[in-house]
């Protein structure tokens, strides 16, 4: 790793769930605060008590391969509530209020394209000990934030300084 390398942040996830909404503006500053040059990636981990979570992870993957995966992850976020409380056609309403193919988001939903990533993910997960949402891996360190958050983003700006060096 040069000095100049960030590692990579995995951010595991339930679109549904609303510690994940608030972990959010963590994830918000380090981008602001690192860039293009700290890589955030999306980990779906959605709960079994969230029952649109993981339909919110397929149409999140679509997203993603239409260009916009993470102002549509963003939306969604901020929606939790009424994710949980009207379902999928809230997640073809964000799709549209961003410019997405709404339509080509309900075909995803129905053929299960994204699936197979969506349950790599989750068996990845569990692998690695992740058992809440939201939970942080950088540098070989998972950071649990489903039942605190205190303290997590200054805890990955430490890992990313001493992964700098």
């Amino acid at each position: 790793m040069t000095d100049a390398s960030l590692p990579r942040l995995e951010f595991w996830c339930d679109l549904q769930c609303p510690d994940c909404r608030i972990a959010l503006d963590d994830v918000r500053a380090l981008r602001a605060g690192y860039g293009d040059e700290l890589r955030i990636e999306l980990r779906h981990f959605p709960l079994e008590k969230n029952k649109h979570a993981y339909a919110a992870a397929q149409a999140a993957e679509e997203a993603f391969a239409q260009g916009s995966g993470w102002p549509y992850v963003e939306a969604l976020l901020e929606r939790t509530a009424e994710l949980g409380r009207d379902g999928e056609k809230v997640l073809l309403a964000v799709a549209t209020e961003l410019g997405l193919d709404a339509d080509e988001i309900d075909t995803a939903l129905i053929d299960g394209r994204h699936t197979l990533l969506v349950d790599a993910d989750q068996a990845e997960g569990r692998a690695i000990g992740v058992s809440g949402t939201p939970t942080y891996v950088i540098a070989g360190q998972r950071l649990d934030g489903g039942k605190s958050q205190a303290g997590l983003r200054a805890r990955i700006v430490e890992l990313i300084g001493q992964e700098r060096g």
